[in-house]
């Protein structure tokens, strides 16, 4: 499912901000940017997004930093050293005036700023990422809700369209015993005009193919997955994959039904569930 978030919190002088994006997926998949120093926050964050989502492509980006007061510049005694160092080596050698102390400063890594987040704010600073990510989590759930919500209305249509076209498949005439052995001896009665065929053979012939058209199976299986489909969007929550697994047997269902279809009028009727399930599983991928 898609859906956008933000949050922004403060601790002190520190102060976090979490960004979600969720796209369609299959499964979950978890995305993490975090900005440099914060790899202590990461498992804590994705045990947080996979309790609270269960599907979807998902990307948190999260910043940490200090208020402008927090801040300051740090020397680097080290890096200090090895320039000095380096220029007493170079005294004796190159004729030059003396490095300026602003010059030596200015050289990379002898001076950094400091933004406070060192291992003793560690803990301060995952326990601000956590809260900031579950306010996060919260408005991505709710807009998922949402989303979610004019989503379960297509499906519904589709599921009802589905049970109106197993209803049309039910009372046709073309189904019932009476239409089927007609037909079969229609065309079997073409096939005598050349083959002699035992009369109580014949009759065999047409009690086992007439049971072989029969649909009743296929239009019950196909009732009992339409309230099923009903009562999981009724429900609500994570439904997708049970949704998926309903869809594919609906399918099944369709297939079956066009393979026994005795009569035109029948397959088309086939022909049309196939084509709602399929505008139905294309809308369960988009659910969570």
């Amino acid at each position: 499912m898609t859906g956008y978030a933000r949050a922004e919190r403060a601790a002190g002088a520190l102060r976090a901000r979490v960004e979600l994006k969720s796209v369609n997926g299959r499964g979950l998949d978890l995305r993490l940017r975090l900005a440099p120093g914060l790899e202590a926050a990461e498992i804590p964050l994705r045990q947080a997004l996979a309790a609270a989502l269960t599907r979807g492509s998902v990307t948190l980006v999260a910043t940490i930093g200090r208020d402008g007061a927090g801040q300051g510049v740090r020397l680097n005694s080290q890096a200090l050293d090895a320039v000095l160092a380096a220029l007493d080596r170079l005294a004796g050698r190159v004729a030059a005036a003396p490095p300026r102390l602003d010059g030596i400063l200015a050289l990379p890594g002898v001076l950094e700023l400091d933004e406070g987040l060192g291992a003793d704010d560690e803990e301060a600073v995952v326990e601000l990422l956590l809260a900031c990510a579950t306010e996060a989590i919260g408005r991505l759930q709710a807009a998922r809700r949402e989303e979610g919500a004019r989503i379960a209305a297509v499906l519904l249509a589709h599921v009802e369209t589905i049970a109106g076209l197993a209803r049309r498949a039910a009372d046709h005439p073309a189904r019932s015993r009476a239409a089927i052995d007609a037909r079969l001896r229609e065309q079997l009665a073409v096939l005598a005009r050349d083959v002699a065929l035992d009369p109580d053979r014949l009759a065999q012939e047409v009690l086992l193919l007439a049971t072989r058209a029969d649909i009743r199976e296929e239009l019950d299986r196909l009732s009992a997955h339409v309230d099923a489909a009903r009562q999981l969007l009724a429900e609500g929550g994570p439904v997708g994959r049970r949704l998926d697994f309903l869809a594919q047997e609906f399918n099944r269902e369709a297939n079956t039904l066009c393979s026994k279809s005795n009569a035109v009028e029948l397959t088309a009727i086939g022909l049309d569930l196939k084509v709602v399930i399929d505008q139905l599983r294309e809308q369960v991928q988009n659910i969570e």
